[in-house]
């Protein structure tokens, strides 16, 4: 749904930056995850196996939108829109872990009040499913259909998408398996033995936020009584869309998130309260 009530300010700085490259801020954090580490290792003793720091994450980012609703906002055609209780996350997946295997996305649609648990079980579900079906997944399929458009037409194809996109015209099964509409989409760089990126937004669309995670590091920690511990983190690197809220208001999104994935028991409950955006 459209927010109306936001401040001119706002209402004005889509027009000023037209496109989503326009708008890019660019963020880095670095995450403590010696107690997410052992969830991690808790779960699959419980039987979850493949229970990884992405599902804490991208829990934690479920918890920030519960408490911070505005970071679900999107613009679109000029205009500011907030989705209601459907968090949508994207990402890549390699059918194998080998050079030639391709890739194929996933779109995973979480509620507000997911715990941890909630979220590796639809996050799994999904990615089951899509490896199951092969090449055949309904990404795939649509993407193989748009490659025996020719050449002249293919762009002329394009053209009409993004004029159908800019007012919300585009059908519902193209949106439901675009990787470039959704609430965030990340990427693990930790997987591929490499710090994060800072992964550039796409115009096409309305992705307001790419999070990039790099593989686990570890440092050694001086306390304030002068005891030196060894610490696990990772890298954290996020580009976001600032015309969806401000400065001050990612800042205590991403504050949020620091402190679920440092604390991850928080994630074990549903949080005591949903807050929904203005109207």
């Amino acid at each position: 749904r459209r927010v109306r009530t936001i401040n001119p300010m706002v209402k004005v700085m889509p027009y000023i930056m037209r496109r989503r490259s326009d708008a890019q801020n660019f963020f880095a954090d670095q995450l403590d995850i010696e107690k997410a580490e052992r969830l991690c290792r808790e779960k699959v003793r419980e039987g979850k196996t493949n229970f990884t720091i992405l599902h804490v994450i991208i829990a934690a980012y479920v918890r920030a939108i519960s408490q911070r609703p505005a970071l679900n906002r999107f613009v679109s055609g000029q205009k500011v829109f907030t989705r209601d209780g459907h968090i949508i996350v994207n990402m890549s997946i390699k059918r194998e872990m080998s050079i030639d295997s391709p890739d194929t996305m996933i779109k995973v649609d979480f509620s507000p009040d997911d715990t941890v648990d909630d979220v590796y079980d639809k996050f799994n579900s999904v990615v089951t499913k899509t490896l199951a079906a092969g090449e055949g997944s309904n990404f795939d399929n649509v993407a193989k259909g748009l490659t025996f458009i020719p050449g002249l037409f293919f762009r002329w194809t394009v053209s009409l998408l993004n004029f159908l996109d800019y007012f919300g015209w585009l059908p519902k099964f193209l949106t439901n398996v675009s990787p470039f509409h959704g609430s965030m989409i990340i990427t693990s760089m930790g997987s591929l033995g490499i710090k994060p990126i800072y992964h550039h937004l796409y115009d096409f669309g309305n992705l307001p936020v790419f999070l990039s995670y790099g593989s686990k590091q570890t440092k050694f920690v001086v306390g304030a009584d002068g005891s030196v511990t060894k610490r696990k983190y990772i890298d954290l690197k996020a580009v976001t869309d600032e015309r969806i809220c401000d400065g001050y208001y990612y800042a205590s999104c991403f504050k949020i998130i620091k402190r679920c994935v440092e604390n991850p028991e928080i994630l074990l409950a549903k949080p005591e309260k949903v807050y929904e955006d203005i109207d």
